[in-house]
């Protein structure tokens, strides 16, 4: 599997694009044949990890629009020699512009059949952390039609303040898309081919579609953070549990160097 850990040839320019827009999406990331490998292992254990078994109807906005288990690097070695995978480790830091990565937590994601929309959010929002310097990869382990529900983007939104304070739901939804709507900022959304892969800020407002197809769409994510970063107080009581669940044992005004948040790239 060597698309898991040689080099990506990014340019120049998509390093610039990143910088400009807050995120990019890069064709032929990854190999069928490694999604295929890794892809079941996650997909099953997503499957076996998932404590949801509430209908869809039954359940909040949040809780449609996807089930969701983090971690699992934790779970399997097999899991996680791909969270610990050089090529999207490396991809995160060249375009985060820093010198090394580590992990803040992997999270899988799998929209079922009829599942609703991710409403439109900033991930950061969850995370006490002290800069910006924080990039998601996310990473469709098979084709995403438009029909799946694919991941779109409020271009160059990273440095807009209104809505940093909004978890997801039904609020950060009306709320952030009128605001993105107000100013202008172009939603970018399109259809995954197989082996692309997205990469977010933090502060990138992004959100999803319904997955009106028979199919699961399966997607596997990894959030990096600067080497350097450090923890800083919570603002509010989702990022007291993200410090308590994914940083534990850091402490506030120093670098988050725990057992859970290993330096997966760095230059040196």
């Amino acid at each position: 599997m060597i698309d898991l850990d040689s080099p990506y040839p990014l340019t120049s320019d998509q390093v610039v694009q990143f910088r400009r827009d807050g995120f990019i999406k890069l064709k032929d990331v990854l190999g069928a044949e490694t999604l295929a490998h890794y892809g079941r292992e996650i997909t099953r254990l997503t499957i076996d990890l998932n404590t949801e078994q509430r209908p869809l109807e039954e359940r909040s906005t949040y809780d449609r629009a996807f089930l969701q288990v983090m971690n699992l690097w934790e779970q399997s070695p097999l899991v996680g020699r791909f969270v610990m995978g050089q090529r999207l480790a490396r991809l995160a830091a060249e375009l985060l512009e820093v010198d090394g990565v580590r992990l803040y937590h992997d999270q899988s994601l799998y929209k079922e059949p009829g599942g609703g929309i991710t409403p439109a959010h900033a991930d950061q929002y969850y995370w006490p952390l002290a800069s910006d310097r924080t990039i998601t990869a996310w990473v469709p382990l098979q084709p995403v039609p438009v029909e799946m529900g694919p991941l779109g983007f409020y271009a160059r939104s990273q440095s807009v303040a209104f809505g940093r304070d909004l978890g997801i739901s039904d609020e950060s939804e009306d709320k952030i898309s009128a605001n993105m709507a107000r100013h202008g900022f172009e939603f970018v959304c399109g259809a995954f081919d197989l082996g692309e892969v997205s990469f977010h800020l933090g502060w990138t407002f992004h959100k999803a579609g319904a997955n009106v197809s028979s199919q699961p769409r399966s997607v596997m994510t990894v959030i990096y953070m600067d080497a350097a970063m450090r923890l800083v107080p919570a603002l509010n009581p989702v990022q007291v549990n993200d410090r308590d669940q994914w940083c534990p044992g850091a402490r506030e005004g120093e670098v988050i160097d725990t057992r859970k948040n290993p330096v997966i790239w760095s230059r040196a």
